[in-house]
């Protein structure tokens, strides 16, 4: 299982009512309630935003995802107040409360083409309260450069148009003619938020598969909002904000789109056991490099008399990734173990050029060859790691896809050992002493010579990653923290 992160091309925080712009602002600061501008009394914010999928189009194009195969999509922001419960139940640097027990709700927005802006604040700092009567008053102040009115915002999604309806959609369902109501919205998904502290995590799946293959079209964006019902709450005297971390924050904390998809390669060509199910690849290579064929290939079994085994003729393949190529095979019983069988790939083709069948062969062995049974419990075994495709401390231009390997070897020894061990990785980096999860534990390509993952660092945010490896053997789990150590850096 790998993961690929896509990132917002532009976003921008609307204002109920208001032509104030925050399209470059680090925060989206969504309200409800009373409002926190006097001279605009309405008392709700909208977030909007697109999504740059080109590089996921490109990996799946190529063949580097194959989307027969399971893939989740899922959208992640980061909470302002994530970090420290002390936050909770407090109050922003504009005095609205820090909202809590809340709904909000993801969805689409069609048809409808609209810019970021290039405002930062949200309210006109030419703009000061008077001690009378505590309303806002223009001043001859100093400029205010970071304000702005410009497209998009409530009213004008650019320059010469606006929305079909201000804010794209009525909350009370009172549009008429042309104007779009919430009733008529597609919902991609909702999230509750107890504390107020949580972040975002919408689940994406059947919507970007759709649009990944055609079936949706027209998507000019996603907005994300609180539940009408809690828009048009009424009477509140106070304001309740939460805050996310916009595509312009200054921090690691950008929100992107998770894409997890499997490519796992579990070979058991050295592996391979009677009375369970097995799994052979075939790795396609032209000049150093994977290579697709044009077609999926198909393989047949044939036992030590070179006879082909009862029903594993013609068995179809799965395509992993680019040039990896899976067949299952069931079970096979009723041999004499250890004895040697063949599988015959056949079907090959690239650009229409039609190649000799590959024989390939691995040793069947007996089923109790997989399991220790004594009288001795067996100790665990603690390891050491080597890596090549990434050296330790190494700078890595944010343009490359590097094959990492994993050697794994018995501790204070020379002895490596390969293939018969449950390995895992995980990718974070570190704010101060706090983990940040890029990637979740998982597990670690086996073939016949080699433990490997692939690392793409294209969408990566440039940092300081780290690395953990998890072994799993004799019923114990062992970690071993921060085993290789790199910097992602830009491309001036």
């Amino acid at each position: 299982m790998s993961v690929h992160f896509s990132y917002f091309n532009k976003n921008n925080t609307l204002i109920n009512g208001s032509y104030t712009n925050t399209g470059r602002n680090p925060v989206t600061q969504l309200y409800f309630g009373s409002p926190n501008d006097t001279l605009n009394p309405v008392g709700f914010t909208r977030f909007i935003f697109n999504l740059d999928l080109s590089s996921l189009q490109s990996k799946i194009s190529s063949g580097t995802i194959n989307t027969s195969n399971p893939m989740t999509h899922t959208l992640r922001m980061t909470n302002t107040s994530s970090f420290d419960t002390e936050l909770l139940n407090t109050t922003m640097s504009d005095t609205s409360r820090r909202a809590t027990s809340f709904d909000l709700f993801l969805f689409r927005i069609t048809g409808q083409t609209w810019d970021e802006g290039v405002g930062y604040d949200f309210l006109d700092t030419t703009l000061a309260k008077t001690s009378s009567t505590g309303q806002l008053t223009l001043e001859t102040l100093e400029s205010d450069k970071s304000y702005s009115d410009r497209p998009s915002n409530w009213f004008k999604k650019t320059t010469l148009s606006g929305w079909t309806t201000p804010g794209i959609y009525n909350n009370v369902n009172s549009a008429t003619g042309s104007g779009l109501n919430y009733s008529a919205l597609t919902i991609i998904d909702t999230q509750h938020f107890e504390l107020g502290n949580e972040n975002v995590v919408f689940n994406m799946t059947n919507e970007i598969n759709s649009i990944l293959t055609g079936s949706t079209t027209g998507v000019t964006g996603y907005g994300i909002a609180y539940l009408p019902a809690f828009e048009n709450i009424s009477g509140l005297t106070e304001n309740y904000s939460v805050g996310f971390f916009t595509r312009h924050t200054q921090t690691y904390y950008q929100p992107f789109l998770e894409t997890t998809y499997d490519d796992l390669i579990t070979d058991d060509r050295n592996l391979f056991v009677s009375n369970r199910t097995n799994h052979l690849y075939l790795y396609v290579y032209s000049n150093g490099d994977y290579r697709n064929l044009d077609n999926n290939p198909l393989v047949n079994i044939y036992d030590p008399n070179d006879d082909i085994v009862p029903g594993l003729s013609a068995l179809t393949t799965t395509k992993i990734t680019t040039g990896i190529y899976e067949v299952t095979i069931p079970p096979i019983t009723g041999y004499t173990t250890p004895c040697e069988f063949s599988d015959v790939w056949s079907g090959l083709t690239i650009d229409g050029n039609l190649l000799t069948n590959i024989t390939n062969y691995f040793i069947l062995q007996s089923y109790t060859n997989f399991f220790e049974i004594g009288t001795e419990s067996r100790e665990p075994v603690e390891y050491g790691f080597d890596f090549y495709g990434i050296k330790q401390d190494e700078k890595i231009l944010n343009t490359e896809i590097r094959k990492v390997g994993v050697i794994a070897k018995k501790a204070y020894t020379s002895q490596q050992i390969l293939n018969k061990i449950q390995c895992y990785y995980r990718v974070f980096v570190r704010e101060g002493q706090t983990e940040v999860q890029v990637q979740d534990w998982t597990e670690v390509n086996r073939t016949p010579n080699e433990l490997y993952f692939m690392f793409d660092t294209t969408d990566k945010i440039p940092n300081e990653y780290f690395i953990d490896i998890k072994i799993q053997t004799s019923g114990q789990v062992d970690i071993y923290k921060r085993t290789l150590k790199f910097q992602i850096v830009n491309r001036k």
